[in-house]
């Protein structure tokens, strides 16, 4: 079972838990723009909390496919003030989706527990400010970059070749003195993979639980479900609940999502049925 540390936070993995997706930006593929206002955005996460959000996870840059670049001034002034305002008025875990060393900085002493990064820590100065800021850390795989990332992706074995990626960027963390039991990982659904290499990741995600550290897994409303299903951002709700379950079935320890209530109802099905003699 694993354990998390965040100051004076600690959080139990001991059975699969829902992240909430908070992007505070204008083009995010799936609720682009619809959370860009502060007061908006504060009254969503405070919904993801009451419907049982164990995580919010606010990100201030979209990384879907072909998305612009987001300067540092920018980024800031979208995600500190609500990381504030979560920090102020709820008891969850806040992590902060970003790249930027800075931006992880600013969170962190605003009240962000953990650090959810795209790039793996990749980026100038972020793997040195990781370490300093000592919180836990997600590592996300990514082939290429969000603008060119869908272009022919392209793997000879794509479970081999992220778990690969995932050694060297776990020991270059515990090389600049972040600690094992700090990482979590992310395969990044999505981010340079084709539908056939999503659908295999997914099949097979257990194996990533060899490299020993927790499973986040973020797949809610993508398009491995909208191009298998031929369905609208709007009308995957379905498709994402099954890879949710699926996920959870193989090993997934966080669940990011869009859907709160939703996720947390299905996870608490799959819990009872692994825990029915507790039940009444």
């Amino acid at each position: 079972m694993f354990q998390f540390v965040s100051g004076k936070k600690c959080l139990s993995l001991e059975k699969p838990l829902v992240m909430g997706i908070l992007n505070v930006t204008p083009d995010s593929f799936s609720d682009g723009g619809e959370y860009s206002s502060f007061e908006l955005a504060c009254k969503h996460a405070d919904e993801m909390v009451e419907q049982g959000a164990s995580f919010i996870d606010i990100g201030g840059e979209s990384t879907r496919p072909g998305a612009a670049d987001v300067n540092l001034c920018e980024e800031l002034s979208r995600v500190i003030p609500l990381v504030e305002y979560i920090a102020q008025h709820h008891d969850v875990w806040i992590s902060i989706d970003t790249s930027k060393a800075e931006v992880m900085k600013q969170a962190v002493e605003a009240g962000a527990h953990l650090i959810n990064d795209v790039r793996a820590l990749q980026e100038p100065g972020a793997l040195e400010m990781a370490a300093k800021l000592q919180v836990p850390v997600c590592l996300m795989h990514m082939q290429g970059q969000p603008r060119s990332m869908q272009t022919a992706p392209v793997y000879s074995d794509v479970v081999d070749e992220i778990k690969q990626f995932f050694e060297q960027r776990i020991q270059a963390c515990c090389d600049a003195g972040l600690k094992r039991e700090q990482l979590l990982i992310d395969p990044g659904f999505g981010f340079g993979k084709s539908l056939a290499h999503n659908y295999e990741l997914l099949n097979r995600l257990g194996e990533f639980k060899s490299l020993g550290t927790p499973i986040l897994v973020g797949l809610s409303r993508k398009s491995m479900m909208g191009n298998l299903l031929s369905r609208d951002v709007s009308l995957r709700l379905a498709g994402s609940l099954a890879g949710v379950m699926l996920s959870a079935q193989r090993g997934a320890d966080i669940l990011r999502v869009h859907d709160v209530p939703e996720t947390v109802d299905v996870l608490k099905v799959l819990d009872a049925t692994r825990h029915f003699g507790q039940l009444r």
